[in-house]
C-alpha cells in the first residue's frame, strides 16, 4: 500500500501529467482538496473508488482516513492543487506518515505561476533584465513569513516576482513594491489560471488596485516585473541560438573545444 502524493495542476484537467493520472487510476482511494481541484479530474477514479473531500478535515482526519485505507491495503491517491513542492501542506502529512511506517510517493504537477505565464503567453525571465523568478506571498493567517522574506527585500533584486496568496492584500504588495519597480512596472493578475472562467488583468502598479477593485479573490496571482512587457525593438536576444555562439551541439571553428564530440 502507498499514498501517491499527486500535483493535479493549476485547474485545467487535461494539464494534469499522464504519471498522475495513470496513480489515480490506479488507486481505490481518492482524497483531493476539494476547494482547488476540479471535479474532472476525479473522472479518472477506478470504478467503485472511494473518493473524500478534504476541504473541511482537519489533518488528525485526514491520517485517520489514510489508516483506514492502509488496514485494508489499498493505495491512496492524494491530490493536491498544482505542484506539491510549494504551499501544499504535503510535509506534514509526510512526516506523519513516515512516522506510521507507511509507504509514499510524490508526483509533482503544473504549477499556478507556469499556467498565468502560459495565460500571458509570456517568458518570466527575459536576457540582461531579469534571470530570476522569485516566488512568495505575504502573510495571511495560516502562515506567518519569516524575518528576512518580505517583499521589500525580494524587490530589491529586480527579478521578477510570482506572488501568490495575496490578492486581498493587493494595497500592501502595491505600497511595498513601489519604491523598488516605480509606478510605471507592468503587473499582471491572473485568477483561476488555466480554468475556463480565467480572468486577466494587465496594469501597472501604481493602477493596478484600481484595474482589480475586488473583482479577484483566492486563487488570483500577481505577476510583478519589467519581463512582462519588454519593447521588441529593446529587448536583448539570448546567446543560446545566435549564429556566432559556440556551443557543444554547433562548434563555430575547427579550434572549438567542442568540435568531434558528437561524431
Amino acid at each position: 500500500m502507498t499514498v501517491h502524493f499527486i500535483g493535479a495542476g493549476p485547474g485545467a484537467p487535461d494539464l494534469l501529467t499522464l504519471r498522475g493520472r495513470d496513480l489515480i487510476a490506479s488507486s481505490p482511494v481518492c482524497l483531493y482538496a476539494g476547494s482547488l481541484v476540479p471535479a474532472a479530474v476525479l473522472d479518472h477514479c477506478p470504478p467503485g473508488a472511494r473518493i473524500v473531500n478534504t476541504a473541511p478535515m482537519d489533518l488528525d482526519a485526514i491520517i485517520a482516513t489514510i489508516l483506514e485505507a492502509h488496514g485494508q491495503g489499498q493505495d491512496v491517491a492524494r491530490l493536491h492543487s498544482g505542484d506539491l513542492s510549494i504551499w501544499s501542506a504535503m510535509g506534514e502529512q509526510l512526516r506523519r506518515l513516515r512516522a506510521l511506517g507507511i509507504p509514499v510517493s510524490v508526483t509533482p504537477g503544473v504549477p499556478a505561476f507556469a499556467a498565468a505565464a502560459a495565460a500571458l503567453e509570456t517568458e518570466l525571465t527575459v536576457p540582461r533584465l531579469a534571470q530570476s523568478l522569485i516566488l512568495t506571498r505575504t502573510p495571511g493567517r495560516a502562515s506567518s513569513m519569516p524575518e528576512g522574506e518580505n517583499l521589500a527585500a525580494f524587490a530589491a533584486t529586480g527579478s521578477t516576482l510570482a506572488i501568490h496568496l495575496s490578492i486581498h492584500n493587493l494595497a500592501r504588495v502595491v505600497a511595498d513594491l513601489l519604491p523598488h519597480y516605480g509606478p510605471d512596472c507592468p503587473v499582471a493578475v491572473v485568477w483561476r489560471a488555466s480554468w475556463h472562467d480565467e480572468r486577466i488583468v494587465r496594469a501597472r502598479l501604481d493602477d493596478v488596485e484600481q484595474a482589480v477593485a475586488g473583482t479577484m479573490e483566492r486563487t488570483a496571482l500577481i505577476l510583478v516585473g519589467r519581463a512582462l512587457e519588454v519593447a521588441e525593438d529593446t529587448v536583448a536576444e539570448s546567446s543560446l541560438y545566435a549564429p556566432d555562439y559556440d556551443r557543444r551541439f554547433r562548434p563555430q571553428s575547427a579550434a572549438s573545444p567542442f568540435v568531434g564530440e558528437h561524431e
